[in-house]
């Protein structure tokens, strides 16, 4: 599968599928009398038996059927509601039935599950209302062609001593029976996308809509509370992410405007303020990712760490971790975070620029330990930027960060650093950009990770790197006689001297 494909059906939750039924390819459409039939569908008795035909083993019609359709579909009249009126969407549509003796009931479930009507909140068996010792079995009328079953769900019900004659049934389908992604495309107008995924945060749903689809947004809200339990707030974001903060403003469509909630990522528990903190729960796999990099004692520079996805689990497998966040409510939240989850005293946490981070903390942290690294010690440093709008950028901060002689090429902090790209070869473009920043070419020197689709044209990629030693450090000229000389060199100096490998 493609990234793109692998990203719609993967992580998160999607709210819709496709706005089209597979019923040319289907054989187990009705035959074109039975679509007739089907328009006079409150008019026809509860039950009424019909003829039994001999099976054939021909291939059935594949005309779209009207019948299936409305099985699927509320009534018509619904389309362009904007507030949500729940009692306009019953119906009734013809089903077959079996109709069996009560004591047998589960066993025929058992043999013919396949057979079944599945649909949310309706009920499989129903009482016979001309026998009370006998019940009536709903069967999906995709599964049965022509009102009658094939051989092998005849021989079963002769094995129940069931008597293989298929029933028409008046069902009434309510607003209950409908998925959401049935009600929406009943709502909104014909042949426009119904809505985009949401991404679930705690009890909360988020949704991105699109402009034709605001003037159904309360009514979409709703619909997403009643079909997916445990979502009591549903919000819409109303502008593009804050590239300082990484929060956005949002409307709250439907639900208590409760934004504070509670969230569980990879066994760890996370509270936060979802209208002021930055929260993507599709970033699951690639932070639990970057944790499986690490060993106990090993160093972790977290220079956007927000309430503490990286931090927190990284405290958890013991490593040494620095977390840094510019915005004052995530600074918070992870403070809040480290002392929920008991990592407190393992986290030093900063409220700072990444720059400010990067060339205080990271480099006075750096400048004394690994000078102390001795060849055996197996201690790494990686410094995480996740800001992808951004993050790029500040690669350039490692030019000459700190100054002396490298330590050992073991030593070199790895960089897991974050971008967004549009280019037709997103990697590509990855560390061509992060090659400019850094003033060196990164070839064969690191590799590039695809973290997800976030657009439609636009990845969202990790490149992971060493920081090369003549990009990092600024160090004394050869033959210098004053160590403690004020002159430095730049790597131009050290062209012909080979590094340390």
């Amino acid at each position: 599968f493609s990234s793109r494909t692998l990203w719609r059906f993967g992580y998160s939750a999607r709210l819709l599928k496709t706005n089209h039924f597979r019923t040319a390819a289907s054989n187990t459409s009705f035959p074109a009398v039975w679509m007739v039939l089907a328009q006079y569908s409150g008019r026809i008795p509860g039950l009424s038996v019909v003829v039994k035909k001999k099976s054939f083993s021909t291939m059935p019609e594949t005309v779209e059927d009207k019948a299936n359709l409305e099985l699927y579909s509320p009534h018509p009249e619904v389309r362009g509601m904007t507030l949500l009126n729940r009692e306009a969407f019953k119906r009734t549509v013809v089903v077959p039935v079996l109709k069996v003796k009560k004591e047998i009931v589960n066993s025929l479930l058992k043999s013919l599950k396949h057979m079944v009507l599945q649909r949310p909140g309706l009920k499989r068996v129903v009482e016979d209302p001309e026998d009370e010792d006998s019940r009536l079995v709903i069967l999906d009328p995709h599964k049965i062609p022509e009102f009658s079953l094939g051989e092998s769900e005849q021989e079963v019900l002769k094995q129940l001593n069931v008597c293989p004659e298929v029933s028409k049934y008046n069902l009434e389908l309510t607003y209950e029976n409908f998925k959401s992604e049935e009600i929406l495309r009943a709502v909104l107008p014909e042949g426009q996308e119904v809505t985009s995924g949401f991404s679930r945060v705690g009890h909360i749903a988020h949704l991105n809509l699109r402009d034709h689809q605001l003037p159904y947004r309360h009514l979409i809200g709703q619909v997403i509370i009643d079909k997916n339990p445990g979502v009591t707030c549903v919000v819409n974001k109303t502008n593009i992410i804050d590239s300082t903060y990484r929060n956005f403003q949002m409307e709250v469509l439907a639900g208590e405007s409760k934004l504070v909630t509670k969230v569980k990522e990879n066994n760890i528990v996370y509270e936060l303020d979802f209208s002021k903190v930055y929260w993507n729960p599709r970033l699951s796999t690639e932070h639990g990712r970057i944790i499986e990099l690490l060993k106990p004692g090993d160093v972790l520079f977290d220079v956007f760490a927000g309430i503490g996805p990286f931090a927190i689990p990284a405290a958890k497998k013991k490593c040494h971790v620095f977390a840094n966040d510019l915005n004052p409510e995530s600074y918070n939240w992870l403070l809040h975070n480290c002392r929920l989850n008991k990592v407190d005293n393992k986290i030093k946490a900063f409220n700072m620029d990444g720059r400010d981070f990067l060339l205080g903390p990271v480099r006075e942290e750096l400048s004394k330990e690994l000078p102390l690294l001795q060849e055996e010690q197996k201690t790494s440093f990686h410094i995480v930027m996740n800001l992808p709008a951004l993050a790029i950028e500040f690669l350039g901060v490692f030019r000459h960060l700190l100054v002396g002689e490298p330590c050992s090429a073991a030593g070199l902090p790895t960089v897991h650093c974050y971008g967004f790209s549009k280019h037709d070869n997103p990697t590509k473009d990855i560390q061509e950009r992060a090659e400019a920043s850094l003033g060196t070419s990164l070839d064969g020197r690191c590799s590039t990770y695809l973290v997800r689709n976030v657009a439609p044209n636009k990845e969202m990629l990790c490149i992971s790197f060493q920081v090369p030693a003549d990009v990092l450090y600024k160090r004394p000229c050869p033959g210098e006689a004053n160590p403690a000389s004020k002159r430095l060199c730049t790597s131009k100096d050290f062209s012909e001297e080979k590094l340390l490998s």
